[in-house]
């Protein structure tokens, strides 16, 4: 029933795409037991290459190929040749980044023998078609969700409770603040010429809470609504914000996407088991790649190039004896973290490469003035919602308080009250259901 039910979700966008996912995941299904079922170390990494050549070419084929074609063509007519148009026309699926790297994990934990392989071909479909992560994540292991699905499964009441109000909470986060924020930004950025530093920075500086409530949103839908089912995902976001250090940027921000890129492309390639050097460069590659999986364009791999940029001058720095008393002032830190992420969400929310380096001339060449006001009670509803959401973060960070199990220390009325207000503030500022941003990716 689940299975079917996540492709009946999944073709309600596209029915023709189900082919992928089904494709895919027989051939990870097949070759996890072909891995596992072979003792010769060369016929089991061949088996491997053949699962990530499958996978990445599927994911080259449809989320890359034109990217690489169109740089490949303006590079060609640098050199004074006018190559033939080598682009395709075809559709980005929804959510291939996503489950791509979840049929990936497993084969992979196989071969390394961190995991054995399911002989339940329903159960693996599910595991990679499961309908609350299916489109945007959060990248389930399989060392975690399998075992879930192939266990008979009762209520569970604090189960329940923490899902049914951390899912209320994203709900809340999706639409009342990430939306309501999206107008001011969106009005900005569809033609960045127009407007100066004080305008550009103020739709920045949105746009990194609305790219933030609207993911993390979709991710505490995605984890409660799994609750109500009886199913544990990890953790996705854990107030990235309140952070010192890009490092611990990366530690609260898409967990599963950072754990991922450490576990399977960092760490293979050496991690910083190599010196210095090669883990600067180890840094940097997996960043760069990171930012690649985020969107076939140039802004896309500046945006990851930012922060392994950052993450290795903190590797620099850490050690240094000069660093070490700056690390005192918690202020500096957050404030310092927070204006490289604002920098590099520049770049992933421009329409194109050349607007993200215009907004960042613009900005840094301090032309402030009073800002653009395309409608004063937009601004009032953006101020509110804004303050709303980051007053809630605080609370929760003060109070050292774990949103996946907050619903768990509260009883039926608390709950009653809470999802009357969230259901109260939801209609109050509801305008239009807005697609999810990592929709995209």
């Amino acid at each position: 029933m689940l299975l079917l039910s996540s492709y009946f979700f999944y073709a309600c966008w596209d029915w023709r795409f189900l082919s992928l996912i089904i494709f895919s995941s027989f051939v990870d299904y097949s070759i996890g037991l072909k891995i596992y079922n072979t003792e010769a170390k060369d016929k089991r990494k061949r088996w491997l290459w053949l699962s990530i050549g499958t996978n990445l070419g599927l994911l080259a084929v449809f989320k890359y190929y034109n990217f690489f074609a169109e740089s490949f063509a303006h590079f060609m007519q640098t050199l004074g040749w006018q190559p033939n148009d080598l682009t395709l026309t075809i559709i980005l699926p929804v959510g291939i980044s996503f489950y791509t790297f979840q049929t990936l994990s497993y084969t992979i934990d196989i071969y390394r023998k961190d995991f054995k392989p399911t002989q339940n071909i329903i159960s693996f479909f599910t595991y990679i078609a499961f309908f609350p992560q299916l489109v945007a994540g959060p990248i389930e292991r399989a060392v975690n969700l399998l075992p879930q699905i192939e266990k008979k499964r009762s209520i569970d009441k604090e189960l329940f409770n923490e899902g049914l109000v951390q899912f209320f909470i994203g709900l809340f986060r999706k639409i009342v603040i990430a939306d309501t924020l999206s107008a001011y930004v969106d009005a900005v950025y569809i033609n960045v010429g127009f407007h100066d530093s004080t305008t550009l920075l103020l739709a920045t500086f949105l746009f990194a809470f609305q790219i933030y409530f609207d993911f993390s949103g979709y991710s505490d839908m995605a984890i409660g609504s799994a609750k109500l089912l009886g199913f544990k995902f990890g953790q996705n976001f854990n107030l990235p914000y309140f952070s010192k250090s890009i490092t611990t940027f990366w530690r609260k921000w898409h967990i599963s996407l950072s754990t991922w890129l450490r576990d399977y492309l960092y760490i293979s390639l050496g991690g910083n088991q190599k010196g210095k050097l090669l883990t600067y460069r180890n840094l940097m590659l997996t960043m760069l790649l990171g930012g690649l999986w985020h969107g076939s364009s140039w802004k896309f791999i500046v945006w990851g190039g930012i922060h392994g940029a950052a993450l290795c001058l903190e590797r620099i720095l850490r050690n240094r004896s000069f660093w070490r008393p700056l690390q005192r002032f918690h202020l500096l830190g957050y404030l310092s973290t927070f204006s490289i992420v604002l920098l590099s969400w520049v770049f992933f929310r421009a329409n194109d490469f050349d607007d993200a380096m215009f907004t960042v001339k613009k900005i840094f060449q301090f032309n402030f003035s009073a800002p653009f006001i395309p409608d004063r009670s937009l601004l009032t509803n953006t101020a509110i919602c804004l303050f709303l959401g980051i007053l809630f973060d605080f609370y929760l960070f003060r109070k050292k308080i774990d949103l996946e199990h907050l619903g768990k220390k509260m009883n039926l009325t608390q709950i009653v009250i809470l999802l009357s207000i969230l259901i109260l503030l939801i209609n109050l500022f509801y305008s239009t259901a807005l697609n999810f941003i990592y929709f995209q990716f």
